[in-house]
C-alpha cells in the first residue's frame, strides 16, 4: 500500500537546541499511526511540521507528495483536531456554522460553498451525533460536545488524513473506548488515515495498526504487540517519576539507545547513533513547552464524548 505520508531524514532544532533527529517514518494510506513519547520529546513539534506551522532544519515532510504548506493550501487533504478544542464563549455562531468553518480552506475565504459540500457538512451533524444541537450556540456545547463539533468541522473538506492531537486526555475510560469506536467508524466510512497523538498507551494500542515511538529520534516504529516493554518504561520515566512510580529505571530524557528501530526504517537512518541522540537530549526538554500549539489557557478536558 502507498504511503500518503512520508517522512525522510527530518531534522528540527529551535536555535541550538536540538528538539527532532533523523526521523525517517512513513503512513501508509488508510492506516492509523499511533504516536507516542514522553513530554518533551517532540511529538508537538513534529505535528506543526505536519502542518506547515514550521519548517525542517533538514529533511522532507510529504502529503500525497506534497509538501506540507502546499497540503494544507489544498484545503481538502489534512484535518486536524487539536488538544483540548475551545473557542470564545460568546463567539456568535451555531454549531452548524462552526461546522461550515471547516469548508473555508478548500473554498477560500470570500468564495460560496458548494452545494454538495454544505450537504456533506450537514449529514456529518448527523455522523458525529450532534444533529439535534446544530442550532444552538457553539459556546453553549459541553466538552465532549464540542469536541464532536470539532471532528465534523476537521471532515468537513473530506480530508485523506486526520491528526488528533491528545484526542483522549481528560477523558475517562467509558468514554475512551467510545471515542475510539467513534474514530473507528469514522475512518471506515471514509476511508481516512490517521495519525493519533497520545500518552495513553492503552488507547493507541486500542486503535492503530502500527506505533511510533519518539523521543527526538525515533525508537520504535511496529506493530503495537510488539512494543518492548523495558522501552516503554525507559521513554517514559520521567513522566513516571513525576508520578511517583519508579520502575527502576532512571530519567535520562531522551538518552534511550536507537535499537529498537525495525527493519523497515533502519537502513533509512532512524538507528542514528546514541552519542548524538545523548548530545542532543541535554537542554532541549523544554524547547517544546515553551512554544505551545494554542498560547493561552487552556480550560478543563471532558470527561466524556457525549
Amino acid at each position: 500500500m502507498a504511503a500518503l505520508v512520508d517522512i525522510a531524514g527530518l531534522d528540527f532544532a529551535y536555535g541550538a537546541q536540538t528538539v527532532l533527529e533523523c526521523i525517517n517514518l512513513s503512513v501508509e494510506a488508510g492506516t492509523t499511526l499511533g504516536l507516542i513519547g514522553p513530554n518533551g520529546g517532540g511529538k508537538t513539534t513534529l505535528i506543526r511540521l505536519l502542518l506547515g506551522l514550521l519548517e525542517p532544519t533538514a529533511g522532507t515532510i510529504r502529503v500525497a507528495g506534497l509538501a506540507p504548506r502546499q497540503a494544507i493550501r489544498r484545503g481538502d487533504l489534512i484535518g486536524y483536531l487539536p488538544q483540548n478544542p475551545q473557542l470564545p464563549g460568546q463567539l456568535p455562531l451555531s454549531v452548524r456554522q462552526a461546522v461550515r468553518l471547516g469548508l473555508a480552506g478548500k473554498t477560500g475565504m470570500l468564495r460560496p460553498y458548494a452545494a454538495d459540500d454544505l450537504a456533506f457538512a450537514e449529514s456529518l451533524l448527523e455522523r458525529v451525533g450532534i444533529a439535534p444541537l446544530a442550532d444552538k450556540p457553539v459556546g453553549s456545547l459541553s466538552g465532549g460536545q464540542l469536541q464532536r463539533a470539532f471532528i465534523a468541522r476537521a471532515l468537513a473538506p473530506r480530508p485523506r488524513l486526520l491528526v488528533l492531537d491528545e484526542p483522549t486526555t481528560g477523558i475517562d475510560r467509558g468514554g475512551q473506548q467510545q471515542f475510539i469506536e467513534f474514530i473507528q467508524s469514522l475512518k471506515r466510512e471514509m476511508e481516512l488515515t490517521v495519525i493519533f497523538v497520545s500518552h495513553d498507551l492503552r488507547a493507541v494500542s486500542a486503535i492503530s495498526d502500527r506505533i511510533a515511538c519518539l523521543n527526538a529520534s525515533l525508537h520504535y516504529h511496529d506493530v503495537p504487540d510488539h512494543l518492548p516493554a523495558d522501552l516503554v518504561y525507559r521513554m517514559f520515566a520521567c513522566d513516571l517519576e513525576a508520578m511517583g512510580i519508579n520502575g527502576g529505571h532512571v530519567c535520562t530524557h531522551g538518552a534511550v539507545g536507537h535499537e529498537m528501530v525495525d527493519a523497515g526504517t533502519r537502513g533509512r537512518g532512524d538507528a542514528g547513533k546514541d552519542g548524538n541522540a545523548d548530545a542532543a537530549a541535554e537542554g532541549r526538554g523544554d524547547a517544546e513547552r515553551e512554544r505551545p500549539m494554542e498560547e493561552g489557557a487552556r480550560e478543563t478536558a471532558p470527561r466524556g464524548t457525549n
